[in-house]
């Protein structure tokens, strides 16, 4: 039971060295003395945050569909779930799961061709899931497309 605290003390521990470092970023140009220097120094500091922000949800999006995959594989008795953690094996473990064929991974590289498979590809995992396959079309629709992975994957 003593797990939970270690962990928790090393994510605040992470969360106040990211606070301290942007507090720090921000303070450089009080610290300068040429105005010039000072927005130059400004402006590195704020791509530095919005790089250290878009990473995080990067690595956050990831994470849910990883987990979302893994989930979908295990509900349908595929083999390799893990499979879902590894970015180009999830794409094998797709077509795993949706019974296509292994050698559409090449379609999946084409451009506007990948649409049209993936689409496709995630109309037969929800078929694969019991649901109706005209899910697989909602990914490309800008938010929905979010939710559908994790649809497939929690829902009953």
């Amino acid at each position: 039971m003593q797990i939970v605290p270690r962990r928790r003390s090393k994510l605040v521990l992470l969360v106040l060295s990211v606070l301290a470092s942007l507090t720090m970023l921000a303070a450089v140009p009080l610290m300068a003395d040429d105005s010039s220097a000072a927005a130059g120094v400004a402006g590195v500091a704020a791509m530095g945050a919005a790089f250290l922000f878009m990473a995080v949800i990067g690595i956050g999006i990831y994470v849910y569909i990883a987990l979302a995959l893994s989930t979908i594989a295990k509900k349908t008795n595929t083999e390799n779930a893990w499979w879902g953690w590894v970015p180009i094996l999830q794409i094998l473990l797709m077509l795993n799961v949706a019974k296509k064929p292994l050698w559409w991974i090449v379609l999946l590289i084409i451009p506007l061709v990948n649409i049209v498979v993936g689409i496709i590809v995630w109309m037969a995992v929800a078929e694969a899931r019991g649901k109706p396959n005209w899910w697989g079309i909602l990914l490309i629709v800008p938010v929905v497309g979010i939710i559908v992975p994790g649809y497939l994957a929690w829902s009953d």
